[in-house]
């Protein structure tokens, strides 16, 4: 898991080949008036824009992936996003290789991450996340604007 400020994005070019077309995206001056739905990236990847209203913790579950790597970046809000390592996890929901997702349940504790504009986080296969949680004192504070990144697993560009 990178966790950090889309401004220092750019650095993780030279460590992952295969988030480049991601992180374009993510700092493409264009994205944060594109409406809400898929883009398909160059490399296999794609990115989905997102609105909506964050949650409670019992609305939401962990989840990770196994054939994607997520980039998650907020263009507008706030939200907390939980994270935990998947291999000390419960299995709630096996993996379904089409939607590429397995769920997990609630861990005993599990590290809080606060997005709010111009930061991202990234997930990678052994990181369980449960992203779209209200913020403390985020309750009626108007809907998230976010992007998700899906970096394909090993097929670098």
């Amino acid at each position: 898991m990178i966790f950090g400020e889309l401004g220092d994005a750019a650095l993780l070019r030279t460590l992952e080949a295969r988030l480049q077309p991601g992180i374009d995206f993510l700092l493409s001056p264009s994205t944060a008036s594109l409406g809400d739905g898929r883009y398909d990236l160059p490399g296999g990847g794609y990115a989905l824009v997102q609105t909506y209203e964050p949650g409670r913790p019992e609305e939401k579950r962990f989840e990770a992936h196994r054939r994607h790597i997520d980039i998650q970046a907020l263009l507008s809000g706030r939200e907390i996003i939980e994270h935990a390592f998947a291999r000390a996890l419960t299995v709630a929901a096996p993996y379904d290789g089409e939607k590429d997702v397995m769920f997990f349940d609630t861990p005993a504790a599990a590290s809080p991450l606060l997005l709010r504009s111009g930061l991202f986080a990234v997930f990678y296969p052994a990181d369980a996340h449960r992203p779209g949680l209200r913020a403390p004192g985020g309750a009626g504070e108007g809907p998230v604007r976010k992007v998700v990144v899906k970096a394909t697993v090993g097929a670098p560009p």
